[in-house]
């Protein structure tokens, strides 16, 4: 059967899930639903809402490593050192993803009463166990962050290799539309 559109590739794909995991990711840094409570239910909603979103993505790029493996190489340019780098920070985020996904999952499940992400989907069947609740909060507080300080790395990682080692990793990670500014 033919489909009436064509599907991207598979680099394709994964760059778009990649840079619109980037707004995301900024936005829960900066915001927490702490933050957001004063500003009402539906504020809260609309956060929860791009919780699920994230999570979504997360468990996709998931599900695609696990199918395909890493859809990124390690240039010509590099030296073995930054090969393993390259390979241990590319999976490091894949399962740092996973892991946010999962201790979400955690919160959930642990939960006094049930919590619904963005007021549609039930996150898990509420356990109702406080203490394992709050260990699981952490966890998941210091999970995100830990992966907020390496995406940072990531970046800084391919920002060297663009720039010191003039192997156009930004280019490769970038869309077409932007290769002119590189």
């Amino acid at each position: 059967m033919r489909l009436p559109f064509h599907m991207p590739d598979r680099r394709s794909a994964l760059k778009v899930l990649h840079w619109s995991m980037l707004p995301l990711l900024i936005w829960f840094i900066l915001v927490t639903p702490e933050d957001v409570l004063p500003f009402g239910p539906t504020a809260f909603r609309a956060h929860s809402a791009l919780g699920l979103i994230f999570v979504t993505a997360c468990l996709l790029w998931t599900a695609d490593y696990l199918r395909r493996g890493l859809a990124s190489r390690p240039g010509p340019k590099l030296p073995p050192w930054a090969r393993r780098v390259h390979q241990v920070m590319h999976r490091a985020l894949i399962w740092g993803l996973f892991g946010v996904a999962l201790t979400g999952f955690g919160l959930g499940l642990t939960a006094p009463r049930l919590l619904m992400a963005a007021d549609v989907l039930p996150i898990a069947p509420p356990l109702n166990l406080p203490r394992a609740h709050e260990v699981i909060g952490q966890i998941h507080i210091y999970e995100f962050y830990l992966l907020a300080g390496l995406t940072a790395l990531h970046a800084a990682f391919h920002m060297w290799r663009h720039l010191a080692l003039r192997d156009n990793a930004l280019r490769i990670m970038m869309p077409k539309l932007l290769h002119r500014f590189l």
